[in-house]
């Protein structure tokens, strides 16, 4: 296994404190949070307790002041792998990092102190029936009034759609003009917006994911975030740190599938010995080994430049389309090794290749992601004939 040399020693102390707080408040309710379609309120009051959520927050607002990304790289190589549903790190950085860089002081001062308590759940509605990863094709519309705006549309797909008590919300400001797009904070509870169902998904079932709908729902100017009609530029600069984020998650999911099976690998026998020992067992582990360390090698480097500042779209896109196809590859070949048994739902291995397959669709289908490093290459062929 490649050594790791982005953590600090502050950060493994750190990590040992995530794995002792989530084996009290997390893994043992992953079942029920399982049959329930969402985990517990609760369950996001205790990490904010602990200190754990949008730990760049100002100290005013209850938060650390700390900006170091490493911190909740280590929330999802701990936590992620074995409880898919809690998604610490969409409201830590994705949805976070919109009220922290972008909110007015106001907004941040209504929300902020909720945010880092967990008493303010977080979600991000860009995603619309039809629309998919193209964000210049949203349908959702905002019309300006006097002293408000009145949104009116759908999402879908949206991760905790259900338990979210704010949503930043995209929508069209300039019906004729596609990249005139608009952020708006929705709380829970506002006239006009509404949930549909909590959708069932092949993978991920503890993670609320919903339906949400706007009929004429009155968004007061004070809760406009940044200019209404540059949101668009806004969501692109926060996307190289999502897919930063996603990346982590996808390997280190694909480190547990890894380690699993070589435990049982190792305990099962066949032909009188482990069937780890026969030498097609040995090749694929060996096969998976390098592509996990290649994926690790190749995610801290772009956490190195993203937090330095110098993590292009490129190259986010290169992490987030690598390490998801690792990980698609290393979770089918282990519940492979995994014979029958893999299977079965009482083996966690099945769990995570279900929950595997989102990674190579959500935050930019693989398909955009070779789209955006096409370009990158210089191989953009609009305008041409």
């Amino acid at each position: 296994m490649i050594r790791r040399t982005i953590y600090d020693e502050e950060h493994e102390i750190f990590r040992k404190t995530v794995r002792a707080w989530a084996d009290k408040e997390v893994y043992p309710h992953s079942q029920a949070w399982r049959e329930a379609g969402s985990v517990s309120r609760e369950v996001w009051k205790s990490a904010g307790e602990q200190g754990f959520l949008c730990m760049f927050a100002d100290e005013r607002y209850g938060g650390l002041g700390l900006q170091d990304f490493r911190y909740d790289m280590i929330l999802c190589e701990e936590i992620g792998p074995r409880e898919s549903g809690l998604f610490l790190g969409l409201h830590n950085r994705i949805v976070g990092p919109y009220l922290h860089r972008f909110a007015s002081d106001d907004q941040r001062e209504r929300y902020m102190p909720g945010v880092v308590s967990g008493d303010c759940i977080l979600a991000i509605a860009m995603t619309e029936p039809g629309t998919g990863s193209d964000l210049a094709a949203i349908r959702t519309r905002a019309v300006e009034m006097d002293d408000h705006w009145v949104l009116n549309g759908s999402k879908t797909y949206i991760s905790n759609g259900f338990l979210a008590d704010l949503v930043v919300v995209a929508a069209r400001t300039n019906p004729d003009r596609a990249h005139e797009i608009g952020l708006f904070l929705v709380e829970t509870g506002s006239p006009g917006f509404s949930r549909g169902r909590n959708l069932k998904k092949m993978g991920l079932e503890s993670q609320d994911t919903a339906e949400l709908f706007f009929d004429n729902v009155k968004v007061p100017k004070a809760n406009v975030l940044g200019d209404p009609r540059a949101g668009f530029k806004t969501m692109m600069m926060n996307l190289a740190e999502e897919r930063m984020i996603g990346a982590v998650g996808f390997v280190a999911r694909a480190e547990r599938a890894f380690a699993i099976t070589m435990d049982y690998i190792m305990e099962r026998r066949a032909f009188g010995r482990p069937i780890g020992t026969f030498q097609n067992s040995r090749f694929k582990m060996a096969s998976m080994r390098t592509e996990l360390d290649a994926a690790w090698a190749l995610t801290d480097h772009c956490v190195r430049e993203h937090m330095e500042g110098r993590l292009s779209a490129e190259m986010a896109a290169e992490a987030k389309l690598f390490t998801s196809e690792v990980e698609g590859r290393v979770v089918d070949e282990c519940l492979q090794l995994h014979g029958g048994a893999g299977y079965m739902d009482e083996y966690e291995i099945s769990r995570l290749y279900r929950d595997a397959r989102i990674s190579r669709i959500y935050a930019g289908t693989s398909e955009i992601m070779r789209e955006i490093i096409g370009r990158g290459l210089g191989l953009d062929d609009r305008g041409r004939n």
